[in-house]
């Protein structure tokens, strides 16, 4: 019986420091992957089909010729995980600001969403959001 094929997300973000980048999100409560990474880059495994690959910035630079965007003051990227209940938004978020990162004062709050940010060291927004499944199905 073959599976069916589960296209996966590899979110690639230069780092300014790859161990500190690995200690942060380790104790965000994800693991790394050793076979894909090494002194350039680690592969940080979100779930069975994301990953953020944080790679140093000279690294990153060999792979496009655009200038490196400076996360902490000019904004690239938003990217956005889910999570099962509002109470995981809250954990997710807590974990990131006690390991370092910075919330985000905004908060999104309606009856059938809610959702908080954090930027993690270097800058990039990480936004964490649940939705109501029966927002979802309606």
């Amino acid at each position: 019986m073959s599976q069916t094929y589960q296209q996966m997300i590899f979110v690639n973000l230069p780092v300014n420091d790859l161990d500190a980048s690995k200690k942060f999100f380790t104790e965000l409560g994800y693991s790394l992957n050793p076979r894909f990474s090494d002194d350039n880059a680690a592969s940080v495994v979100i779930s069975d089909t994301i990953v953020a690959m944080l790679l140093t910035k000279p690294f990153y630079a060999s792979f496009t010729k655009k200038e490196i965007a400076d996360a902490s003051k000019t904004s690239e990227v938003l990217i956005c995980l889910s999570a099962e209940s509002r109470e995981k938004v809250d954990e997710l978020v807590d974990k990131a600001v006690a390991a370092g990162g910075t919330a985000s004062e905004q908060v999104q709050e309606y009856p059938q969403m809610y959702g908080r940010a954090f930027d993690d060291l270097d800058g990039h927004t990480w936004e964490v959001m649940w939705m109501d499944p029966a927002a979802i199905e309606g």
